[in-house]
């Protein structure tokens, strides 16, 4: 009787993660050919393709991004009992640092999951204003970090990009004030630097009437109808519209949630959780 394996779901998993066959195939250390003929086998069970070629890589048909979420339970679930039936349960220490607003809800799951299948790792996790974190790592006082930067550093990774824009509640129309209300962040970070860089390059009277060290307080002001403020795009929802071009902005940067390492530290609870965390950021862009 035909049936699913293990094998076959992780070495569609090591493809859907790199992005091709190719690659796929060096994560799982086989050859392109074999890890061709596991991905064919897959698909004559399935009775349909599970990818669409495309150039040099792959994308994920309707049947792949079903068994996608099924792929990693499944795998999971294995790995967890293999490591607490063997006896090499990862143990240790890890401090974690996530943004207290950015995706701190699918971050809190990911942590949550984490530790059912790793309940031996002491956890401490930091909800933070994520702009420290870097300075944090480099002082060994974190051990992995998620935090949003403008521009990509070479030890960060890139889980997801936001594009950011300026934003206003439907009720209010500042454009003919003399002088634009807004509202900034108030500590040193970039969301500050360039919104007033943004400011700056639109060359009209501004006043800052709100500071607030969150996302939640930006937001607040503007739905307050006191301000516009900068924001990512995610942050949008009903009753509010972007004023990028009606209020004469120019092109804004993109928003990069990223996820970076200390040096000092090389453990196996960080690497297991930098692999939670890659890949959950990586079934929602693939759903």
């Amino acid at each position: 009787m035909d049936k699913l394996d293990s094998d076959l779901l992780r070495t569609f998993l090591a493809v859907v993660q790199a992005g091709s066959i190719s690659e796929g195939a060096e994560r799982i250390h086989r050859s392109q050919s074999a890890t061709s003929i596991q991905i064919k086998r897959l698909e004559a069970l399935l009775g349909q393709q599970v990818f669409e070629r495309h150039g040099r890589g792959v994308v994920l048909c309707d049947a792949g991004r079903r068994l996608l979420p099924v792929a990693h339970d499944v795998t999971s679930r294995l790995d967890t009992a293999y490591r607490e039936i063997s006896g090499t349960a990862i143990k240790g220490k890890l401090r974690l640092g996530i943004p207290d607003d950015h995706s701190r809800e699918k971050l809190t799951k990911i942590i949550a999951e984490f530790v059912r299948q790793h309940p031996e790792v002491e956890l401490d996790v930091t909800c933070a204003q994520s702009a420290r974190f870097p300075a944090a790592l480099k002082k060994a006082e974190l051990d992995l970090a998620v935090y949003e930067v403008n521009e990509l550093m070479e030890n960060e990774e890139l889980l997801a990009e936001d594009p950011t824009c300026w934003v206003s509640t439907i009720r209010q129309d500042f454009s003919t004030d003399q002088s634009l209300p807004v509202a900034l962040f108030d500590d040193a970070c970039w969301w500050r630097d360039v919104a007033i860089a943004s400011l700056k390059k639109r060359g009209q009277p501004y006043r800052v009437v709100y500071s607030s060290q969150s996302v939640s307080g930006v937001l607040a002001a503007i739905q307050a109808g006191i301000a516009v403020g900068l924001l990512g795009r995610s942050s949008l929802h009903p009753g509010l519209t972007i004023v990028d071009q009606s209020y004469g902005f120019s092109t804004l940067p993109m928003s990069k949630l990223v996820m970076a390492a200390s040096k000092r530290n090389k453990s196996a609870p960080i690497a297991t959780m930098k692999t939670a965390i890659r890949s959950a950021f990586l079934r929602e862009s693939l759903l």
